[in-house]
């Protein structure tokens, strides 16, 4: 009797195991697996807000999405990194439009001189102006967030306060900034960023022209004692995801990164603009830096020399039949508002 028990039981277990691996298995789904490609080295800002980017849409998700990031051009350089993201070499990647200013003519125009005060300013400015005018150029990604630099300011070797101390000057720069620093009378000289610190050492070149967090995070203060601000342009970036990619995501996770798409762009610039701050309180303990100042006659001066430059940008986009004059006054209207807060 005990012996057809334990032979019924077993039986009924085996027939309940051969059950229970028909049924479906009740486990989470696994992650929505992302690559995020940047190319500056991993403490600059465009990579820290790629990490908090990257920490949002996970909490916001509640963990539905894993993404690993890629920065330092480990995954995809600055070149090459929105027809990476649009071949699907990265799911997601971070781009600074100033290096190709032919193919993003709209969204470059924020990166004529036109006075913005800080990076908080120019990333909303730039946020509204791709919201407003959706330049072709991004018909291929999905945008998910844009933001600029601070402002681009003379970070030298010898003091520069006035045009007369700028003429013939050999500054690093680039894109809209070496325009600017060439109307200026300077002599802009193109170096690669990790390249830069060996050329101020052997003074190939005078100091750079770019945002000032350098003085502190490639410790330009060593060699550059002197800053002189005129908030010149600001380099704008877009952050952006291969279209299939996007396609794919669940309507949930899409509604994480687009509610995202104009707070990271804040957050970014408000980031931005502490960290200058940082950087100059450093630069000043550390090194004793000279910031100076234009008087308002000497100011006046320099952006006298830089009106044609956005007149100059005017006629090739009108060339290319896009709203110049819009897009400019678009800019002026929105640098306005945002400057207000």
């Amino acid at each position: 009797m005990k012996k057809n028990i334990f032979l019924r039981l077993v039986g009924l277990a085996v027939v309940a195991l051969f059950i229970g691996s028909l049924l479906p298995v009740s486990t989470m789904a696994a992650p929505i697996k992302l690559n995020y490609a940047n190319f500056p080295p991993a403490p600059t800002f465009p990579c820290v807000q790629m990490e908090r980017w990257k920490k949002e849409v996970e909490k916001r998700t509640g963990g539905k999405v894993a993404i690993k990031t890629f920065p330092g051009g480990t995954l995809l350089g600055a070149k090459n990194m929105m027809d990476g993201v649009i071949a699907g070499t990265a799911d997601i990647g971070c781009l600074c439009m100033a290096y190709q200013p032919g193919r993003f003519i709209v969204t470059n125009a924020t990166s004529l001189p036109v006075g913005f005060p800080n990076a908080t300013v120019a990333s909303l400015t730039l946020w509204d102006i791709y919201n407003k005018h959706k330049p072709k150029a991004f018909a291929k990604v999905k945008v998910l967030t844009m933001f600029t630099c601070a402002p681009a300011n003379i970070m030298s070797k010898k003091p520069v306060r006035n045009l007369e101390d700028l003429k013939g000057l050999e500054l690093r720069a680039s894109g809209g900034t070496a325009q600017a620093l060439k109307a200026l009378g300077a002599t802009p000289v193109a170096v690669p960023k990790p390249e830069i610190s060996a050329a101020l050492q052997k003074g190939v070149v005078k100091g750079d022209v770019s945002s000032l967090e350098c003085l502190m995070d490639f410790k330009y203060a060593e060699m550059c004692r002197y800053v002189t601000m005129f908030n010149g342009p600001v380099y704008p970036f877009a952050v952006v995801m291969n279209m299939d990619k996007w396609n794919s995501l669940p309507k949930d996770v899409q509604a994480v990164m687009d509610g995202l798409g104009v707070e990271q762009a804040f957050w970014t610039g408000n980031y931005m603009d502490k960290h200058v701050d940082e950087s100059l309180e450093w630069s000043k303990k550390n090194y004793n830096i000279e910031i100076i100042k234009l008087t308002k006659k000497e100011l006046a001066k320099w952006n006298k020399l830089l009106k044609p430059l956005p007149d100059k940008w005017s006629k090739q986009a009108k060339a290319k039949g896009l709203p110049a004059r819009t897009i400019l006054k678009d800019i002026k209207v929105a640098k306005e508002y945002h400057s207000r807060f």
